[in-house]
């Protein structure tokens, strides 16, 4: 699906604009009009080198870190609260170049957190995340925990 004028904005935003974010020296490359794909990469440079001259982990971590929580509350609307529960990164190999990942939900995904909460007050959805170099070598692989609550009337 296209990037829509307001996602495109919305990227812009979030990429520049939200400290937090740019802090991580990551990019937002791309969000569908439906928040149903997110990709983002993580240039080898001077805010993302560490030390040893690789790719820094939690320039890593933290260019994921939010993508799967926001793509919920975007998809699933108003009616759910989105929370990050957990997480857990395994570093494969050292980033010694630009690390591209993709985010994806589709409709099955979404239908089963709503069957999930037809019968239960939450659920909590397991996430996987790549980090691969252009010719698709896994650099670091980042597991995300996600809880997912209808919103109470309160």
């Amino acid at each position: 699906m296209p990037e829509s004028f307001r996602t495109r904005l919305t990227r812009i935003a979030y990429t520049w604009l939200f400290p937090a974010y740019r802090g991580t020296g990551g990019r937002i490359t791309y969000v569908a009009d439906d928040w149903r794909e997110v990709r983002v990469e993580v240039p080898l440079g001077r805010r993302t080198k560490n030390y040893v001259g690789t790719i820094f982990g939690g320039s890593m971590y933290g260019a994921v870190d939010p993508i799967y929580m926001v793509m919920l509350i975007k998809a699933l609307g108003p009616g759910y609260v989105v929370w990050d529960r957990s997480a857990a990164i395994r570093f494969r190999k050292p980033g010694r170049s630009t690390l591209h990942a993709r985010f994806t939900l589709d409709d099955a995904e979404l239908d089963a957190i709503r069957a999930a909460l037809a019968d239960a007050t939450s659920t909590e959805r397991t996430y996987t995340i790549q980090l691969v170099d252009a010719a698709g070598v896994v650099h670091a692989e980042v597991e995300k925990l996600i809880h997912i609550r209808k919103r109470r009337n309160d």
